[in-house]
């Protein structure tokens, strides 16, 4: 089974309407029921628009795309540049057998290594084990949590707030003067 990750395209529009529209994987997420591929072609239309800052993942196995992730910075205030938010989200069929977490590698390594970004963010429900454990697995640590954060089918529901702090801040190595 081999997972490849890629930058997302609009062209992904119809995948993404696909796993996005399960019940399992929206109720898990900020989505709402019943978007379509035109949504998600508007969307990650804007999302690709060169000069965006954004990272818009997809993961494929077997020529499909069967999850997806985003980097995107948290705010244009300039002293919040070095925190980035991302989202992740998993096709039912698949979940458990790895998706996520290459998704998360691709993300940790590009945030790390290539952006030097400080801090991670995301919010996860409560209720969502599977999600709150692969983050772990990543070094995010919970940090508070929003009481009534969201309503979801009918009820509102908490979320835990989580972060990742950079594990090895990039630094100037010192170098003797001759």
């Amino acid at each position: 089974m081999t997972i490849t990750i890629r930058r997302a395209t609009p062209k992904d529009a119809a995948a993404y309407a696909r796993f996005m529209s399960h019940p399992g994987v929206f109720a898990a997420l900020m989505q709402m029921p019943f978007t379509d591929e035109e949504v998600w072609r508007g969307r990650l239309a804007d999302i690709c628009t060169p000069g965006k800052t954004d990272l818009p993942l997809a993961a494929e196995m077997h020529g499909e795309v069967v999850g997806s992730a985003g980097l995107h910075p948290v705010s244009p205030m300039l002293r919040r540049r070095h925190v980035l938010t991302l989202g992740i989200s998993v096709a039912p069929e698949v979940q458990g057998r790895g998706v996520g977490s290459a998704l998360m590698v691709a993300m940790c390594d590009y945030a790390d290594n290539w952006l030097g970004a400080l801090r991670m963010e995301l919010t996860v429900y409560t209720d969502n084990a599977r999600a709150i454990g692969l983050y772990r697995k990543f070094g995010f640590e919970i940090e508070g949590t929003h009481r009534g954060y969201a309503l979801r089918d009918g009820a509102y529901v908490d979320a835990h707030a989580m972060a990742r702090l950079h594990p090895r801040p990039p630094r100037i190595e010192s170098v003797p003067l001759a």
